[in-house]
């Protein structure tokens, strides 16, 4: 037997979408344009031809170096676009055809977007969190999870980080949370629904926790240390679109 062609193209499609996502990545947080100009190094601005742009191989074929000034890429680049072809194909495998997986499938790459560019900035851009969660919520009324979850979802994850950041910042008198945290837990909600929102809260909260305690114990923050929380959320809200139904469903059969 061949192999399944919608594989193959799951997987072309997947690379060259990673592609695009670098370029978000990179781009957002300086408020540049996404089209103009071409794809160009960012250290001489020379142009990238097109046989150096294809994704992943290029980076090896050239050493991961800017081939017009020897500048050295960042390995993002290629983890970016393999990760996310490998999330098409699984994504194809898992859900087949259908609403539901155009709709994780911009979910998944939202949050790859937004993973990156908190951990190396520390901002959550409201170009990806606002438009989110307007296209999750327009997604429920075609598929999972219904469009009463995800209103519930979207007003409820917003709500709550904004009532726990409101309710620190009185406690404390400083910020714990921003509010591209509110706006991106808004978009898990209005993509995934109320329940799998709070599992994404719980996960990301313990993750967050671990980790913290991980460098302290490490010595390598205190307890004010700042987290980007946005990676966390993204880690877990993809792990909660894959695993959560299974785990919420475990759950409350304890009960």
């Amino acid at each position: 037997m061949g192999a399944d062609p919608g594989i193959i193209l799951a997987a072309v499609l997947g690379l060259a979408v990673g592609s695009f996502l670098n370029v978000c990545i990179s781009r957002l947080p300086k408020g540049e344009s996404l089209f103009s100009p071409p794809s160009h190094c960012s250290s001489c601005d020379a142009p990238i031809r097109w046989y150096d742009n294809i994704p992943v191989f290029a980076y090896f074929w050239l050493r991961g170096r800017c081939r017009a000034c020897g500048a050295r890429y960042s390995v993002i680049y290629p983890l970016v676009e393999l990760l996310t072809g490998l999330m098409f194909v699984a994504a194809y495998a898992y859900y087949g055809l259908g609403v539901l997986l155009i709709s994780r499938l911009a979910f998944a790459c939202s949050l790859i977007v937004l993973f990156v560019v908190d951990l190396q900035h520390r901002i959550l851009p409201n170009v990806i969190t606002l438009p989110g969660i307007v296209v999750g919520f327009v997604f429920s009324l075609f598929t999972a999870p219904g469009w009463l979850a995800s209103l519930i979802g979207l007003l409820a994850g917003g709500g709550v980080l904004l009532a726990v950041s409101e309710a620190y910042l009185r406690l404390r008198g400083e910020e714990g949370l921003g509010m591209g945290d509110v706006k991106m837990l808004g978009m898990i909600g209005a993509f995934l629904g109320w329940k799998l929102m709070l599992l994404t809260l719980v996960l990301s909260s313990f993750l967050g926790s671990v980790v913290g305690i991980g460098l302290i114990v490490a010595k390598k923050g205190d307890l004010k240390y700042a987290l980007p929380f946005g990676t966390f959320l993204a880690i877990a809200a993809l792990a909660a679109s894959v695993v959560g139904e299974p785990m919420v469903e475990w759950y409350l059969s304890l009960y």
